[in-house]
């Protein structure tokens, strides 16, 4: 199994779109939904997910769970209580985001100093949401350090989670290569729920790696898969058959994920959908911010992104990018669909 991973700021439902239409990919989870004491409006679900409109999956079909963040288990179970009506693939659960700002509202992962709160928080909202939607949990090895790793997974495991991720790094690592997969090894032989391996997977061959080395066959893939959105096809390759996968009507390059040719349509579908949702003066950084990622797997990539980098209108995006009319070797003749 190979699920996308929430990224504040990054993997929203866009991204989800996008990269779900590629393939591979067999669960989502979105970025978080801030819980700090009140009941939130539906609105405030639907916009951070709303798949919840399209029965909680992507537009390619791709099921969506729905991840809240909070610190108060009476709060979040009322959250979860309202989000379970409106019909997510599932609920999870953010015990490892690693922002200073939400660490300071006592969010996200600095709880894996508490346990037990981390305990009665997932026992809360599992008692609050009906009993065939599934609840899990996704946490970091720690805060500062690693010393109460099984604690946390023990808690959430009883406090009724079916499955957790686990990414293999303390808040105090942040995203600094490695992760140490191998501590997932650990998680896994001291709970008895699903466990899926999740930090450091830029490739099909670090694919491999993570599952040897932490003893997981699921993973959760981040970044990684921004900068290279056929990467989970790459991974399928090395030994499992995707499906049906295809992108503009033609099967997939499983063994290198997916050309740059193969990706220009979904670049421009990308700038449109973000045109519908993002402010005129935010929409240019959007792109820049994939573009940025994807330089890593694409060196046209690195062509496009140095052509806009000082660009903020769209309407001089679009004419660099997708306009009619462009000098030979500009960013627009890589991108012309």
């Amino acid at each position: 199994m190979i699920l996308l991973a929430p990224m504040e700021g990054l993997l929203d439902f866009v991204l989800r779109d996008v990269l779900t239409r590629v393939g591979g990919i067999d669960r989502c989870v979105s970025e978080f939904i801030r819980v700090t004491g009140t009941l939130l409006p539906d609105r405030t679900f639907l916009r951070i997910v709303p798949e919840l409109k399209n029965r909680g999956r992507t537009p390619a079909g791709v099921p969506v769970r729905a991840q809240l963040l909070g610190s108060d288990p009476a709060c979040m179970a009322e959250n979860a209580a309202r989000l379970a009506s409106l019909g997510p693939e599932g609920i999870d659960l953010n015990f490892g985001c690693p922002a200073k700002g939400v660490n300071r509202h006592r969010g996200g992962a600095v709880l894996l100093d508490e346990p037990e709160l981390i305990g009665e928080i997932v026992a809360a909202v599992r008692r609050a949401v009906p009993a065939h939607m599934p609840v899990s949990a996704k946490m970091r090895l720690g805060y500062h350090c690693s010393t109460r790793t099984l604690e946390c997974a023990h808690a959430i495991e009883s406090g009724g989670a079916m499955e957790l991720v686990v990414h293999a790094r303390t808040k105090a690592d942040g995203y600094k290569p490695p992760a140490y997969w191998e501590r997932i090894q650990e998680i896994r032989a001291a709970v008895s729920i699903p466990v899926i391996a999740n930090g450091e997977i830029w490739t099909a061959e670090d694919a491999q790696r993570c599952r040897i080395r932490s003893g997981c066959n699921a993973i959760m893939l981040g970044r990684g898969i921004v900068a290279d959105p056929g990467l989970a096809l790459g991974i399928r390759a090395n030994g499992e058959t995707v499906k049906g996968a295809t992108v503009n009507g033609e099967a997939a390059n499983r063994e290198r994920g997916i050309s740059w040719d193969e990706l220009l349509p979904l670049i421009k579908m990308f700038w449109q959908i973000i045109g519908t949702h993002n402010l005129p003066q935010h929409r240019a950084g959007r792109l820049k911010q994939w573009l940025n990622l994807l330089r890593r797997r694409y060196p046209e990539a690195a062509t496009a992104y140095s052509t806009i980098r000082q660009v903020i209108e769209p309407k001089e995006v679009e004419r660099l990018m997708f306009g009619q009319h462009r000098p030979r070797g500009m960013a627009g003749e890589l991108l012309a669909a």
